[in-house]
């Protein structure tokens, strides 16, 4: 093969690696402003428009370096409404960071944590400023797919800002087990046998029911993958999550999902909100934890 050929054969290269999204080097985000306290954390809306958080806040100082969280192209810098934002592409997800000044333009390849622009003073739902730290997975039409949870990659931070207004949140519900409750509510039925209340059969409740109303945050009782999302006739719209140890817990009566089959999840992430789906008297949480296929108490674990 002559030189001019060889030259031209990696100029090509060259020129492709420049354009393509960078792929990842490991599923770990780097923290854009340090690893810092947290205000707000995910909480998915409900539907494409309706309420919710769709991403993290993470407080610092104004004019503090915004950093980005992995390798990518830059796909917008500029203003959305009144706010500053830069979204980068990741190669089949996107990390967005708002307010910032922009330190970069369209098109630009950034390194991981390269500075992307800085934090800009505003309204926020912290004490103080802070950068709202945004995730979505793309999808194949180049539009904004679904919202996913920045500290699934982040790893958790070190504490998390309360406001100063209003009465200080209670502790940490549960009593010290090995899982988290999934919601806040009361158990309103337990496990064991009982006379199912539509059926009239009597038989074992496999998990136990909290009190909770429509549209209530489900929070994943501990870290895990998700294996299944059925859809059965007497759970209505279920998740499965697989935890290390031969655990898997499971959510019933869902009323919508926020996480897809193969998604890793941390503990406390939204996952779903509580709905009535499926055979059930009005909208509660079915909870049921299964070792070694088998279920047992989940109070227990609680």
């Amino acid at each position: 093969m002559r030189p001019i050929r060889v030259l031209l054969i990696v100029l090509v290269f060259a020129a492709a690696m420049a354009t393509a999204p960078p792929a990842y080097a490991d599923d770990a985000w780097a923290w854009p402003v340090g690893r810092a306290g947290l205000g707000h954390t995910f909480d998915p809306p409900v539907s494409e428009y309706g309420p919710g958080h769709r991403g993290i806040d993470i407080a610092a100082r104004s004019g503090t370096p915004v950093r980005a969280v992995a390798p990518g192209i830059v796909t917008f810098a500029g203003r959305v409404g009144a706010v500053d934002v830069v979204t980068v592409d990741h190669g089949g997800e996107r990390s967005t960071y708002q307010p910032v000044s922009t330190g970069v333009r369209q098109g630009d390849a950034v390194r991981r944590g390269e500075v992307v622009g800085t934090l800009l003073p505003g309204p926020s739902h912290c004490a103080g400023p802070c950068l709202h730290l945004g995730r979505m997975a793309a999808d194949a039409d180049d539009h904004d797919g679904e919202y996913l949870d920045p500290l699934e990659l982040l790893g958790g931070g070190q504490f998390r800002l309360i406001s100063p207004e209003g009465k200080p949140p209670g502790p940490p519900v549960g009593s010290g087990g090995s899982l988290r409750k999934p919601v806040a509510g009361s158990v309103s039925s337990p496990y064991g046998m009982r006379v199912h209340p539509i059926t009239g059969v009597r038989k074992l409740h496999d998990g136990i029911d909290f009190a909770a109303g429509c549209s209530t945050a489900v929070h994943a009782a501990a870290a895990g993958v998700v294996t299944s999302m059925p859809t059965d006739g007497a759970y209505g719209r279920r998740i499965v999550i697989k935890h290390p140890g031969g655990l898997k817990t499971g959510y019933a009566h869902l009323s919508s999902r926020a996480v897809a089959t193969g998604r890793r999840v941390s503990a406390g992430q939204v996952i779903g909100r509580v709905g009535s789906t499926g055979l059930s008297t009005g909208c509660h949480l079915h909870f049921m934890v299964l070792r070694g296929g088998q279920t047992t108490n989940p109070q227990a674990m609680l």
